[in-house]
């Protein structure tokens, strides 16, 4: 496994960590259901290989952004028997549900028990945007996270973050930040902070976690046949996941790689990856193959989604991320089975959307859901 820097707090962290959030469920369950006898043993493989940061988030693996998720009280479980001690554990306060001061101690506190520990290493304010912060600074942000160092419950003050760009470099100012998390691929470089963030973030010292690496995993599952060709040309034959992360490594402002491993084939190819992969390590000819992989995939895809679930559960019942999927799939190759398997079976087709909107206050891509599941109606009616 190899190691960088975390930015200003002179951590090394391993260049790839372990994301909690897309775990292992046990069949027909809901996703609070993680398996958590593969689970267990997936994140223990990864310790044992050298990877020394995993991620969670209070609602992950949750039946709603208003309620905490499984992820954490599994993961306080998983890091038992000596493994919280071979870690950098991170997670993150739910920012969209802070309405005074107190709050975020009430949320901080929840977490330690959950997690079974009297500390977090790395503590994040989550999934930013204009509107939390607007109300996390009204309402002592700044002072919060200061306490909370001083008395030793966080190591480490990050944020992570789904806005433009110049709230981006606005939040970065705004407080001594040890780190941030941001969404970056290939496709991605000109999203929300992007490319201009990530050095922007770099400039100033905090260490970069990069979620989102595979898109949701479409950059390895849904590539167009165009874009599979296009990376079969290469003199050196890698397969679409090993070119995604070798990517986003390839950027020595790049500290971490969050992946959402759910099999032990993905938890070896990964730590394989991660441990050939230096920065500055792709040669131009690789990077002009990327780029034309990219505007291979820019040209077919209708969504920007990528299945986050910040957007559930839909009050009428819409499986957004679902029809998206599918409205996407039918966007690249030109037809989509998984609609009426998946979606119009179970009766969570995008005709059922009343137009509410609630999705819309979560979702972290700022997509306009409402108009979006009009076009995957008339696509699949």
């Amino acid at each position: 496994m190899l190691y960088r820097n975390f930015g200003k707090t002179n951590e090394k962290v391993s260049t790839l960590g372990f994301g909690c959030m897309r775990l292992p469920l046990i069949p027909g369950g809901d996703a609070t259901n993680i398996d958590e006898e593969k689970s267990i043993k997936l994140i223990r493989s990864a310790i044992d290989k050298g990877v020394n940061y995993i991620d969670t988030a209070y609602p992950y693996h949750g039946t709603g952004m208003g309620h905490g998720g499984a992820s954490e009280p599994f993961v306080g479980r998983a890091l038992k028997d000596g493994y919280r001690e071979k870690v950098k554990l991170a997670t993150k306060l739910p920012s969209w549900l802070i309405n005074s001061r107190s709050d975020m101690d009430k949320y901080l506190n929840e977490q330690l028990e959950r997690l079974q520990t009297d500390h977090i290493d790395f503590y994040l304010v989550h999934s930013l945007n204009r509107k939390d912060w607007d109300r996390l600074k009204k309402n002592g942000i700044d002072e919060f996270l200061d306490s909370a160092l001083k008395d030793g419950r966080i190591k480490y003050a990050g944020f992570s973050f789904h806005d433009k760009l110049d709230l981006f470099k606005e939040i970065v100012d705004y407080y001594d930040w040890s780190f941030c998390q941001i969404q970056y691929n290939y496709l991605d470089e000109e999203f929300q902070a992007g490319t201009e963030g990530l050095k922007y973030a770099a400039e100033r010292g905090l260490g970069i976690t990069i979620m989102e690496p595979l898109r949701g995993g479409k950059l390895v599952n849904n590539l167009p046949r165009e874009a599979k060709e296009a990376f079969n040309e290469a003199d050196i034959k890698r397969t679409p996941a090993e070119w995604a992360l070798k990517w986003v490594w390839n950027h020595p402002e790049v500290s971490v790689i969050l992946s959402g491993m759910n099999s032990m084939d993905q938890v070896e190819e990964n730590i394989k990856i991660a441990s050939e992969t230096e920065a500055d390590s792709l040669t131009e000819g690789e990077l002009k193959l990327i780029d034309k992989v990219n505007n291979i995939i820019k040209g077919k895809v209708k969504v920007n989604c990528t299945a986050c679930g910040y957007c559930m559960p839909c009050p009428a019942g819409v499986n957004i991320p679902g029809c998206f999927s599918a409205y996407n799939n039918y966007g690249m190759f030109g037809k989509d089975e998984t609609y009426n398997i998946m979606i119009r079976r179970r009766n969570q087709e995008a005709s059922n959307c009343v137009k509410c909107g609630k999705c819309e206050t979560h979702c972290p891509q700022g997509i306009s859901i409402r108009k979006e599941l009009e076009k995957v109606n008339e696509v699949f009616a």
